[in-house]
């Protein structure tokens, strides 16, 4: 019989990949390794299920998958929008929730309800893109942003901004509103398209048993 290959998992660093090893406990799936705060390692092995996990930057992690450097990512929704990449997206994990919104000064609403050609600032531009052009029909200029885009409307650099919304408070605390909503966010899992031919039977089982910890 031949030698069952290794499941390989890429997961976003930080709390998203906590979460998901939590997840992943629930099912039976461990990795005592990644539990080492202070290891360097990179890769990570459950030799007894033939798992492997690594975690990268968030954004990396449907490159990863799309090339099959992983079978399998775990990552939130706005990167999947955000890097477009061509990949299945197979379930929401119901965590990590917020919501992608459009926030500026009271004053920008009637920008936005005339349609005016308005600056936006985000870390975000292919979101915010699609947004304005092809939901919105509304013609806008589009600034990158990296640092903190809440600064960009008070400080005049654009009349509103798009980005991701958990509570609220610091967009409160800068004078700024939820004007619009784009789309909810939450963590999801993608599974390469070779992947999901090649270990099916696997992969499927996978998902079944995370489904009936997301729906509990």
């Amino acid at each position: 019989m031949d030698e069952m290959r290794y499941l390989t998992f890429a997961l976003g660093k930080g709390r998203l990949a906590d979460k998901t090893l939590e997840m992943f406990e629930r099912i039976g799936i461990t990795c005592e390794e990644m539990k080492d705060k202070k290891t360097r390692r990179l890769i990570f092995v459950n030799e007894e299920l033939k798992l492997r996990f690594f975690l990268a930057k968030g954004p990396d992690v449907p490159t990863y998958v799309e090339y099959g450097a992983a079978d399998i990512g775990v990552v939130g929704k706005d990167t999947i929008l955000e890097e477009g990449r061509n990949i299945y997206e197979v379930l929401d994990l119901n965590f990590g929730k917020c919501r992608m919104c459009i926030c500026g000064p009271k004053s920008a609403e009637e920008l936005l309800r005339h349609h005016e050609l308005i600056r936006v600032a985000t870390k975000y531009p292919h979101i915010a893109k699609d947004y304005f052009y092809n939901k919105k029909h509304q013609t806008v200029e589009i600034i990158k942003l990296n640092g903190s885009i809440e600064l960009a409307p008070i400080v005049g650099l654009s009349e509103v901004i798009c980005d991701i919304v958990e509570t609220g408070s610091t967009l409160r605390e800068n004078g700024l509103f939820v004007l619009e909503e784009v789309c909810p966010l939450s963590a999801r899992m993608v599974v390469n398209q070779v992947s999901m031919k090649m270990e099916q039977e696997r992969i499927t089982k996978l998902i079944s048993d995370l489904k009936k910890i997301v729906n509990q």
